[in-house]
């Protein structure tokens, strides 16, 4: 296990060697030098110096320089790759006093190498490579870490933790990403310091969070996190779900089947979102969960309506992208729907279509596949998958939603001579519903009578047939789709 120069990128390497031609030392350091130890492709790439922010800067022609903790960002303009474009150096430095758990009260400038690596958050961050010699600088047996797969602080786990206490759920993340151990001091010391991520903001811990999820063990990751007291720091919600025990449908309580749900999205490689879906789907159950005395089992009605608006609060309060929210909570909101194939109407299949989105479907069947493996049965048949997908296809070509009729606002008003209001809205809704249920009427001629049909209705009339016809169909449709997953046990 070695760093040799032939695997360090020539800018990063004309970096060190400009910094080493003006005199100061230079050393590539932190995480990158890890993961090439660990024949890993590193995402970022840092080296350390013993030079100051503005004799870094003297020694480039484009840097950058915005922050409290000396870095200074050294552009290269003759490269397109993101991770490149931009290096960061920053001076050896020792760290003040933290009084807030979140950052030091003051930077110093340190003069050795010895000293920045004292103060950095674990073993396997505290290595540093010079390419020039190659030489590995390693003063807390991080390389033995690596080979033993453990994640162990440097010196006091406690003064660690005190100084950032985000470095608590960075311990979670790297044993997640790297699939390694946590020692027992750095275990202990994390579950003793927890309560200071109170102080952190959402931003950090959702960042932690978003890595933790997009890992190869977020489940591991996410089970020792509740177990040194650090989950409820991220989503309390999620621990609600612990000792939740289901129908006869389910293996596991609720908590173990949302975790379930996850890890089989991250087993698939799925997207981010879909994993945040499937980790909250049944978030709601905790709230709704009621004993069913003709059934001798828990219900769980209504599960899906109240875990999308939980999960619309907890992806807000961890500061996620309004695009983010909107796309996980529409899977929250709509993961029940898929049961039985042979059953559901394509008109049913149409309406989640639109509900959801058309770029959304493949992620509520990967979603529906995530729920079925997180229950503890077998996997999805391939029959039912293949069904699913017909009828999505089908349904694709068919209008979803007004948009896609064949009449719009403006020939409504030519052919009806009505002018701008409700009623068109209502008439446009109350064709929508005709051509749901069957898309052969969705031409032209058609509508255009029934518009004119239509425009004869007093606004009540209209009113009743754009809104509540959508209404009566829904309600017939939810209580056939009801029946079928109760018959098969889906919940």
């Amino acid at each position: 296990m070695q760093v040799s120069q032939s695997q360090i990128p020539h800018e990063v390497l004309n970096v060190v060697k400009t910094l080493e031609k003006q005199g100061f030392e230079a050393f590539i350091v932190g995480g990158c030098v890890r993961d090439l130890l660990l024949e890993k492709k590193p995402k970022d790439w840092d080296i350390t110096t013993n030079a100051t922010p503005e004799q870094i800067q003297a020694c480039f022609e484009n840097t950058f320089y915005t922050n409290e903790f000396g870095t200074v960002g050294v552009v290269n303009e003759e490269v397109e790759d993101s991770t490149l474009k931009v290096i960061e150096v920053t001076p050896y430095r020792l760290e003040g006093k933290y009084s807030d758990a979140r950052r030091p009260d003051e930077v110093i400038f340190a003069k050795t190498l010895a000293e920045d690596l004292k103060r950095r958050d674990f073993t396997i961050n505290a290595l540093a490579y010079n390419p020039s010699t190659n030489d590995l600088v390693d003063l807390y047996e991080g390389l033995k870490d690596i080979k033993d797969n453990i994640v162990r602080a440097v010196g006091n786990p406690e003064a660690r933790f005190g100084e950032d206490a985000l470095r608590i759920l960075r311990a979670v993340r790297l044993s997640a990403e790297l699939d390694f151990s946590i020692e027992e001091e750095t275990k202990k010391a994390m579950a003793q310091n927890a309560s200071q991520l109170e102080k952190i903001s959402k931003e950090r811990i959702r960042e932690e969070f978003v890595r933790i999820l997009s890992s190869q063990k977020p489940m591991k990751a996410l089970v020792f996190a509740q177990g040194i007291g650090v989950l409820k720091y991220i989503a309390p919600e999620i621990e609600q779900g612990i000792g939740i025990a289901q129908n006869q449908a389910h293996s596991f309580d609720v908590f173990e089947h949302n975790l379930r749900s996850l890890q089989h999205a991250a087993d698939k490689g799925w997207e981010f979102e879909v994993r945040l879906a499937a980790l909250f789907h049944d978030i709601g159950k905790p709230k709704v969960r009621k004993w069913s005395e003709e059934k001798k089992d828990w219900t769980f009605h209504g599960h899906d309506v109240v875990g999308a608006r939980m999960t619309s609060k907890i992806l807000e309060n961890l500061k996620f992208s309004r695009e983010t929210i909107d796309k996980v909570q529409k899977l929250v909101r709509w993961h029940m729907f898929f049961s039985d194939p042979d059953q559901v109407t394509l008109s049913a299949v149409r309406r989640v279509i639109r509900n959801v989105g058309r770029e959304n479907i493949e992620e509520l069947i990967e979603l529906r596949i995530c729920d079925r493996i997180g229950t503890g049965r077998p996997k999805e048949q391939p029959f039912r998958l293949r069904k699913y997908q017909s009828m999505i296809d089908q349904a694709l070509r068919d209008p979803i939603s007004v948009s896609m009729l064949k009449i719009d606002g403006k020939r409504l008003m030519e052919v009806t001579l009505q002018k701008p209001g409700p009623r068109i809205g209502w008439t446009l809704h109350a064709l929508l519903e005709e051509v749901l249920d069957d898309p052969a009427k969705n031409t032209e001629d058609y509508l255009e009578k029934k518009a004119v049909e239509l425009s004869a209705c007093s606004d009540d009339e209209l009113k009743t047939k754009g809104e509540e016809g959508k209404g009566r169909k829904d309600e017939e449709e939810e209580k056939d789709i009801k029946e079928i997953r109760q018959k098969y046990f889906v919940d």
